[in-house]
């Protein structure tokens, strides 16, 4: 019993940290499909360029509920991929607080959040790039649509139902023809629904907090087994690991940096802090921490081998980033 008492305060501090940025972040996604319909793709899609350098600068702010509200975002293709790996890099969580309580210079630990940022700004413009190049070549979109439609569809909310777009969506899906819906076919399935100009905010409110529940139930079993593990080994156990791994600590880090929970950047953090890692490995793990991000990208974002692909590009940027400084012995 004393095993599970800390776990599960542990678990339940991090599930009540992330909560609000979900509930907020599905409610802003609700009141886009429900009240700008087709407007806010085509707003998104013109300002998504830029995407990268706010992820960066928000990203940077130490909190661990900003990946996840990201997570979200990217999932109904609001954001780019390249936002969302700026976001990621970005994202600071308990090196903050934990740099606080050791004294350390707040020049130091500035310059340590600016170059997170930064590194998130530039690999998040390069990952757009890329990703742009290779749909030119491939005769792709240049530009996913954006689907938080298709999110609703695979959370069983049903509130779908309550929008004229993504019925008039879902049932072109089901008919056995590509023909496209006409203008007039779309208003006659919305005066079949609701008026939302007229509508009240239950239905928002409703959506949003059936998403943030879904999810939040996910986040907390899952982090519930991750803490139980962590508190089986031993974090001293895992600071000693790191410790002995040598050349091989940037891989090492840049795993530890993966494990979904704000245990990984206090380990690494504090290993860097004692003096026990370099820089260079420290930036390896603290960039590929993304908090719960990663956690719930494979629960909301469609598509097993492609959250692989997203968590193996934010994993070697991290470990070839942290090797590099450390090549050139750079440090702060």
């Amino acid at each position: 019993m004393n095993f599970w008492i800390p776990v599960l305060e542990d678990t339940i501090e991090d599930g009540l940290k992330i909560l609000p940025f979900l509930f907020i972040t599905y409610l802003i996604m609700e009141y886009l499909e429900h009240r700008t319909g087709d407007k806010t793709e085509e707003l998104v899609q013109k300002a998504g360029k830029f995407g990268p350098l706010l992820g960066g600068l928000f990203g940077a702010f130490p909190q661990c509920g900003f990946s996840a509200a990201a997570t979200n975002l990217y999932a109904g293709r609001v954001i780019t991929l390249g936002t969302l790996i700026a976001i990621y890099l970005s994202t600071s969580d308990e090196m903050v607080p934990l740099f606080i309580s050791e004294q350390i210079p707040v020049s130091k630990m500035i310059g340590i959040i600016a170059m997170k940022a930064v590194l998130g700004i530039f690999y998040g413009f390069l990952v757009d790039f890329a990703l742009k190049q290779y749909r030119k070549i491939k005769k792709l979109r240049l530009q996913d649509p954006v689907r938080i439609d298709e999110l609703c569809k695979r959370e069983h909310c049903h509130c779908e139902e309550d929008t004229p777009k993504i019925s008039a969506h879902r049932s072109r899906s089901e008919s056995d023809s590509s023909k496209k819906i006409s203008k007039a076919a779309i208003a006659e399935e919305a005066s079949k629904k609701h008026d939302h100009s007229q509508e009240g905010h239950g239905n928002i409110l409703r959506s949003a907090l059936v998403h943030t529940i879904h999810i939040f139930i996910y986040v907390f079993i899952f982090t519930l087994v991750l803490n139980a593990a962590i508190e089986y080994i031993g974090e001293d156990t895992l600071s000693e690991f790191m410790k002995n791994s040598g050349v091989f600590a940037h891989v090492i880090a840049g795993l530890v940096g993966l494990i979904p929970n704000c245990a990984a950047s206090i380990v690494i953090t504090e290993l860097y802090i004692n003096e026990i890692i370099s820089f260079g490995t420290m930036m390896s793990g603290l960039l590929v921490g993304a908090g719960v991000g990663l956690l719930i990208l494979f629960r909301v974002n469609e598509g097993t081998k492609k959250n692989l692909q997203i968590t193996g590009i934010l994993y070697i940027i991290g470990i070839f980033t942290g090797f590099i400084l450390d090549l050139f012995s750079f440090t702060l």
